[in-house]
């Protein structure tokens, strides 16, 4: 009868110590081991926070990867990817990005070059009405500014002229983190949360076309578990912060995502500590055993 008593309470604690072990949820994942790399390597800014502005850092490795710890609700600091897009002479063939592991697979983030806008397959084309991802992208980034269909290819052609393809190109990535259930991967995209204010100088009467407060996020070229895709967002939620020098960027947050693999799951320590005492049991009925032969 005891012996019958101690191997019920055994197999119990070992249903137990399984089932625990079946239903622990994956640990969090986010971002690790961030670096940055590409044809353009070192062009990059690094920006942290404090409670109200956002603002330059130095580019070292630990501070790209402590300004990736936020989320939706508190977006922090973010890394700008191609940071001489707004330059002159900026050579539009070359990329810069951010790779890490996330759910112990590798991700890649990167700014867009000449190639990932105007590529039709079988060459370049930079007019408007071509078959490639520019045109794809402009025509919704039109209908959220407020632009008429009738005067889309003028604004094509005015977005061109002012260089503002290379503009949308430089995405700064305030966070990548993943569900730990369904494997989805958010990323944040640090933004104007009027995006007419930014657009409207450099636009001069044409601005008259663009719809007042505006949202529309940079692009970022995100490769993961051997597909690639190119992410933008219409639609900010506000940050509550501002780049210190100029006091407009930074204000909203673009959030994108993918869908992950889910990460594997990993017992928490209270888990193996009990899987650990079900086996010293074991150990100890078999010594019991051996003594009493």
């Amino acid at each position: 009868m005891k012996m019958t008593f101690q191997k019920l309470v055994i197999g119990a604690s070992m249903a137990i110590g399984v089932s625990a072990l079946a239903t622990v949820p994956a640990q969090a994942g986010t971002l690790t081991g961030a670096t940055i790399g590409g044809t353009a390597a070192s062009d990059y800014f690094v920006y942290d926070s404090n409670a109200t502005n956002t603002f330059k850092v130095a580019n070292t490795s630990a501070n790209v990867q402590k300004v990736l710890d936020g989320n939706a609700a508190n977006p922090t600091g973010n890394v700008e990817l191609r940071a001489s897009t707004e330059g002159v002479g900026f050579d539009f063939t070359k990329n810069t990005s951010l790779t890490g592991q996330i759910g112990g697979r590798s991700i890649t983030l990167s700014s867009l070059t000449e190639a990932d806008w105007f590529s039709t397959g079988s060459g370049i084309s930079k007019i408007y009405g071509a078959n490639n991802f520019a045109n794809t992208w402009f025509k919704q980034f039109a209908n959220a500014a407020g632009i008429t269909a009738s005067s889309i290819p003028t604004a094509y052609n005015a977005f061109f002229g002012i260089n503002g393809f290379q503009r949308s190109s430089d995405p700064n990535i305030s966070y990548v983190n993943q569900n730990d259930i369904t494997g989805d991967i958010k990323i944040g995209l640090a933004g104007h949360f009027n995006l007419k204010d930014y657009y409207a100088p450099l636009l001069g009467p044409m601005a008259s076309l663009l719809k007042n407060g505006f949202q529309a996020s940079e692009v970022v070229k995100v490769t993961y578990n051997d597909k690639t895709d190119f992410l933008y967002s219409f639609s900010a939620t506000a940050t509550n912060l501002k780049e210190g020098t100029d006091g407009k960027s930074h204000s909203g947050n673009y959030e994108v995502s993918i869908k992950g693999v889910p990460p594997a799951a990993v017992p928490e320590p209270s888990v193996i500590l009990g899987l650990l005492g079900v086996a010293g049991v074991f150990a100890t009925q078999r010594k019991f055993k051996k003594a009493s032969i």
